[in-house]
């Protein structure tokens, strides 16, 4: 669809799904889910003042459309990022050094799937000079579709581990996935920011390369590295999202200085390698997600006494077995302060307490308080392992 009517000479869009919150001149999307159908809405939105309503079945593949129409008018750079871990962290730390130059627009919360990552691009303005969008994915072809609405222009993949098996299949489903990432560069002859040193990312650069045989993609290398000091930022694991952020951004012309100090100042949040101190505690909260490499890698990187571990979840046929690899490394790293958190751990051979639910271990605490303790708090956000906190 020709959507210049629409988007021409505009400083900027205002696009919203929540009939709630329709103003004079937005765009309205009449989305339907499972308990909503925002098409019952549709009249009173153009009474409130939308200028414009998209509805009927095809809603979101418009939307999607629409977002796409909006990227190319606007035409400043996007840079797409994915992975299995540290996405997220590396968009915030990513946005934090470049925007020490730039004025950037960035995905905000979790907004990386089909349909928010056409949101983020639409809260795109004229005034933004560059555009950081995260793309989450859980099934094969995910990818592929939001590269597809996002054309980005550079590329980065953080690292593949084995997260959301039941969707992909295997570890192999999720490489194939990710790279999709890389296909869409090869074939617009973009740019990738690469880890040097993981080996997937190398095969699945290669694999792109070998399907695109004209391909002339730049490749900007970095290393893992290590964490700097001084940061809020907690857990080795994070210093290749860390590399990634100052290699991208030197790309761009900020100064290697410059970046060190806007990471050095980025304060994590929503739950994501947090250091958090208590009146009786130090934790670190790591509880936004969880799948086994990033449970593995928040074990290897924890020095502290006491770990409080909720269930990985999405796993499918691979859930037995990655939860008891996990007891495994609990057993070889000698660990013996720790509570489990959620069904998915009674099948395993856990010497250690499991408690089926948050409110469980709440109970407990309260009436087997901890203190004086250094404590890790990893799981899937559907575990809520956050709610354990004030007790803590």
């Amino acid at each position: 669809m020709d959507w210049s009517f629409l988007i021409k000479n505009k400083p900027a869009l205002y696009v919203t799904t929540d009939s709630r919150k329709v103003t004079r001149g937005c765009v309205f999307v009449a989305l339907k889910g499972e308990h909503f159908d925002g098409n019952d809405y549709v009249e009173q939105a153009r009474r409130d003042g939308a200028a414009y309503v998209i509805c009927g079945d095809n809603a979101l593949a418009e939307l999607q459309d629409l977002a796409r129409a909006w990227r190319r008018e606007l035409g400043i750079p996007v840079i797409g990022i994915t992975g299995t871990n540290g996405k997220t962290t590396t968009k915030e730390l990513l946005t934090a050094v470049l925007s020490t130059k730039f004025k950037i627009h960035y995905t905000q919360g979790n907004y990386n799937n089909s349909l928010g990552v056409p949101l983020t691009l639409l809260q795109i303005t004229r005034g933004h000079e560059m555009a950081i969008v995260e793309m989450g994915a859980s099934h094969p072809g995910d990818i592929r579709e939001l590269v597809n609405i996002a054309e980005p222009d550079y590329g980065l993949v953080t690292n593949v581990g084995r997260a959301h098996l039941e969707g992909f299949g295997s570890f192999e489903g999720v490489m194939r996935t990710k790279q999709e990432l890389y296909d869409y560069l090869c074939r617009h002859n973009a740019t990738v920011f690469r880890n040097e040193d993981n080996p997937h990312l190398a095969d699945m650069l290669r694999g792109a390369q070998k399907g695109e045989p004209a391909c002339r993609l730049s490749i900007v290398n970095y290393h893992t590295g290590t964490m700097p000091e001084d940061m809020h930022l907690v857990g080795d694991y994070n210093a290749e999202n860390v590399s990634a952020a100052l290699c991208a951004g030197a790309f761009f012309g900020v100064p290697y200085e410059q970046g060190l100090e806007a990471v050095r100042n980025y304060i994590p949040g929503n739950n994501r390698s947090q250091a958090v101190r208590t009146a009786n505690n130090d934790l670190v909260v790591d509880a936004y997600n969880a799948n086994p490499t990033s449970m593995q890698a928040a074990l290897s990187a924890f020095s502290g006494d006491t770990c409080i571990l909720g269930a990985m979840r999405e796993l499918g046929t691979y859930t037995h077995l990655e939860h008891q690899n996990i007891v495994n490394m609990l057993a070889e790293r000698k660990m013996q302060n720790v509570m489990l958190v959620g069904a998915e751990w009674h099948d395993t051979t856990a010497p250690y307490p499991v408690f089926d639910t948050v409110a469980e271990l709440h109970d407990f605490l309260s009436e087997h308080p901890l203190t004086g303790r250094k404590i890790l708090l990893k799981g899937s956000h559907s575990v809520q392992l956050e709610k354990l906190i004030d007790i803590l």
